[in-house]
């Protein structure tokens, strides 16, 4: 190993380069390393979508869209939410006990909300992904039950679901229609994607 002293000026060129090289390497790896971050448009997906409900009226359905999801608000009558208690004998799974959409625990109840008169719902049949169609009227109708107490019907494969989003048995459909995470912000404001609580 020889002790010859390095060339000042060769000194220079040496650390001078080698910033300029580590320069170039960040501003190389910069963009690279920010294709990891999510992008406006995926944080605009997922993002939580605020929503007045004060014009909604009993028996009306407002659609929203979340995660490029349909989500329906729909303020229930007194008699739709009493049909719920007359549909839990033809139900898949009245208690929203499957787990492959699993159901919030503030809505694990029969009306499957926080508010028994405000319904949340994914409107997306668990089937084949196809979106339900309003079949709110009682009665005999064409592809419904003579006893039909109001729901949605898919008109896919036939699946049809209670004004609660729960699935009749012995149809395509495997599950109920998902609730996604909501909450209250007001009597008339609800955040829907989003949830203090869980």
């Amino acid at each position: 190993m020889s002790d010859t002293p390095v060339d000042s000026s060769k000194r220079t060129w040496l650390v001078a380069t080698g910033a300029a090289g580590a320069v170039g390497a960040v501003a190389v790896a910069t963009p690279f390393v920010s294709t990891f971050q999510p992008s406006e448009k995926a944080k605009a997906a997922g993002a939580a979508v605020e929503v007045d409900i004060s014009g909604l009226k009993p028996g009306e359905k407002m659609t929203v869209e979340w995660r490029g999801k349909p989500v329906w608000i729909m303020k229930r009558t007194s008699d739709q939410l009493e049909s719920l208690k007359k549909t839990e004998a033809q139900l898949a799974d009245p208690n929203s006990d499957r787990k492959a959409y699993p159901t919030p625990e503030y809505a694990k109840n029969q009306h499957r909300s926080i508010k028994p008169e405000i319904f949340v719902g994914v409107g997306i049949c668990s089937h084949l992904g196809c979106s339900p169609s309003d079949k709110f009227q009682p009665g005999a109708q064409p592809s419904l039950p003579d006893d039909w107490n109001g729901g949605f019907l898919c008109p896919c494969h036939g699946s049809t679901f209670d004004l609660a989003g729960r699935v009749f048995k012995n149809k395509p459909a495997p599950d109920n229609l998902e609730v996604p995470p909501h909450m209250y912000l007001s009597d008339t404001k609800l955040l829907v994607g989003e949830d203090k609580k869980a």
